[in-house]
């Protein structure tokens, strides 16, 4: 951890309220800092409770939290966010199998890091995170597709008129795909395309692509709209989004 600070001109970070979770009070000081350099206000917390009243009282931009605190574990916490909230986590983990990172993010993160991690990557994924959820412009147009529709300047999308709760990397998945309806993406494209990864694991889309299945299928496990192209990626279907007729 012997990056050197960002300095005042560097503030990728400027405006954007991050809370830390870690009982490891070093780790707290040095995300901290690096954050804070970034031009972010950074709020602490040490375990599950002092974690869930900050998020409720403040409100963060983004949350970066530890999988193993006291109380109930980052996991329980990140569930709990999610209940009312689509900010952006990035889940800290000392636990490296592939198996640990898919929990996290099935528990709703939308990244993770593992222990030990530069500070300066933590300040890059935080970036990275908040210009997806609060973009400086529209990225792209809005679509409609059948019963989907992309709203590109509110940042929202709704399927037969209902807004989807989607957290950004969710909302960034399926906006990238409803743009390319009908062509099949291979899994490291949209690694690249949408987390903007050139490494990672690809186990990373896999679970994202489930979470949007269980949000926008009639049967998740058996879909329609995102169907898979074995060995490949995956693919948006048009047809399953053409509009109902009344009584079907």
């Amino acid at each position: 951890m012997a990056d050197a600070v960002p300095g005042s001109a560097d503030r990728p970070l400027d405006g954007r309220r991050v809370l830390v979770v870690d009982d490891d009070p070093t780790l707290l000081e040095i995300a901290a800092t690096y954050l804070s350099a970034a031009g972010g206000t950074v709020d602490t917390a040490a375990d599950s409770v002092a974690a869930l009243e900050l998020a409720a009282a403040q409100q963060p931009d983004l949350v970066v939290l530890d999988r193993m605190i006291p109380g109930v574990d980052g996991l329980t916490v990140a569930r709990r966010l999610r209940e009312t909230s689509a900010v952006p986590i990035i889940m800290l983990t000392a636990l490296g199998e592939p198996e640990h990172r898919i929990e996290g993010l099935e528990a709703g993160a939308d990244d993770y890091l593992g222990k030990p991690f530069s500070p300066r990557e933590l300040v890059l994924r935080a970036e990275a995170l908040l210009r997806r959820a609060h973009p400086a412009g529209a990225p792209g147009g809005d679509v409609t597709l059948g019963r989907l529709r992309v709203d590109a300047e509110r940042r929202e999308i709704s399927l037969d008129g209902a807004p989807l709760a989607l957290t950004a990397r969710e909302h960034d998945l399926l906006a990238y795909l409803a743009r390319r309806p009908g062509r099949t993406v291979s899994r490291e494209q949209l690694l690249a395309d949408v987390w903007g990864w050139t490494i990672g694991d690809v186990s990373t889309i896999t679970v994202h692509v489930r979470r949007l299945r269980e949000k926008i299928e009639a049967d998740a496990g058996a879909p329609e709209i995102i169907a898979t192209v074995w060995g490949v990626g995956y693919r948006l279907n048009a047809e399953a989004l053409a509009p109902q007729e009344a009584g079907a």
